[in-house]
């Protein structure tokens, strides 16, 4: 009797000692998940802080081009409500958008040539680009995360663990077919 016992409360133990390893894991997606948008989060308030700037920029030059500066602003203002709300699929629209509307925009601004030559118009211009990059970056990370942890929520055994503590999947940040096709160079240089 005192072994059976023994090797029930072995057994326990090493059930136990599964799902804290399993429950510890799938804390470890989830918080890399949030982390990885937290990242994209500084950096599109870092972008959105940056584009009226741009735009403030160029107004001063491009007095005749308010439709394509608009578009910029409108742009940047639905990110914005995107990330607030944390909508992903609003998010992937509104940053086509915003990457369409600064595309136009510096097509427009190689009209102007006192603007490019202008360091502010320059340093903004190279510093919108160099946050656009890294965004991407951080779109990568981010849905690298989110597809472990909705792997992992799914996969046996560790959906027992992700069922009963409520882990739930997270969205993935998808991008329109329009955005994610080859560029057509010959139409942006005849713009």
């Amino acid at each position: 009797m005192g072994v059976t016992i023994s090797v029930l409360l072995f057994l326990f133990a090493v059930i136990v000692i599964w799902a804290i390893i399993m429950y510890n894991g799938l804390v470890v997606l989830k918080h890399n998940v949030s982390q990885a948008w937290s990242n994209i989060d500084v950096l599109l308030k870092q972008r959105h802080d940056e584009l009226p700037k741009l735009v403030e920029t160029a107004k001063q030059y491009m007095k005749y081009e308010q439709e394509t500066l608009e578009k910029v602003m409108r742009a940047r203002s639905a990110v914005h409500g995107a990330q607030e709300r944390g909508d992903m699929d609003a998010l992937g629209m509104a940053e086509g958008q915003l990457r369409a509307g600064l595309m136009d925009f510096y097509a427009v601004a190689e009209a102007y040539p006192d603007l490019k030559a202008n360091t502010s118009f320059q340093h903004l211009q190279q510093r919108i680009s160099g946050l656009e990059n890294m965004i991407a970056d951080r779109r990568e990370f981010y849905n690298a995360s989110v597809n472990l942890n909705n792997v992992r929520i799914e996969q046996f055994p560790d959906v027992l663990i992700a069922q009963l503590f409520r882990f739930r999947p997270f969205k993935l940040l998808t991008f329109r077919e329009d955005e994610i096709k080859d560029a057509d160079l010959k139409t942006l240089f005849n713009q």
